[in-house]
C-alpha cells in the first residue's frame, strides 16, 4: 500500500489525538474538510486505521505496575499454543502477548495494582497452562511506553 505525504501527516495527528475534530485535523494537516474525511474514511476502510480508542492513565484506575511475564513452556503443539492463546484473551490482566522465536517462548505484558495482584495473576496461569518455567519482571520505572507507530518506513 502506498500512503503519501498527506497520508502519513494524517495518521501522525490521529495517533496523538484521535479525538480532534476533522476541522481540527484538516487544519493541521493543510487539507479541506471534505478532503481531509475522504482520506480518513480510505484510511479506515484499508484497513490501516484499526480503531480509536481513548487512553486512560493506569494510576487513575488502579493499574499502575506493569508487569513483563516471560514463559517458556514445555509443549509446542499447536493445541498447546491455542490454549495460551485463549488463556491470555480471556485474563484481562494481560494487556500483551507474543510468541517469539529463540529461548523463551512467549512474553506477556501484564497491569496490575500491585504484587499481590500479580500473585493471583500468576495462580491463574498456572492453573491454566502447563509451563515449563515462568518468570516476571516488574517495572520500576516507565522510560517510553507509547502507542504512536514510527511512519518512516513507508
Amino acid at each position: 500500500m502506498h500512503l503519501d505525504l498527506i497520508d502519513k501527516r494524517l495518521l501522525t495527528e490521529l495517533q496523538r489525538d484521535a479525538s480532534q475534530s476533522l476541522d481540527s485535523l484538516a487544519d493541521a494537516v493543510g487539507i479541506s474538510r471534505n478532503t481531509c474525511w475522504r482520506r480518513v474514511q480510505r484510511l479506515e476502510e484499508e484497513g490501516v486505521i484499526l480503531r480509536r480508542v481513548a487512553l486512560l492513565d493506569p494510576a487513575k484506575v488502579n493499574v499502575a505496575l506493569p508487569v513483563f511475564i516471560v514463559v517458556r513452556t514445555s509443549r509446542h503443539a499447536a493445541d498447546a499454543t491455542e490454549q495460551l492463546r485463549k488463556a491470555v484473551l480471556e485474563i484481562p490482566e494481560i494487556v500483551g502477548a507474543y510468541r517469539t522465536a529463540g529461548e523463551i517462548d512467549y512474553i506477556l505484558q501484564a497491569r496490575v495494582p500491585d504484587v499481590a495482584a500479580y500473585d493471583r495473576l500468576y495462580k491463574k496461569l498456572i492453573a491454566r497452562l502447563e509451563m515449563s518455567d515462568v518468570s516476571a519482571s516488574f517495572v520500576m520505572e516507565e522510560i517510553k511506553a507509547v502507542t504512536e507507530l514510527p511512519l518512516d518506513f513507508m
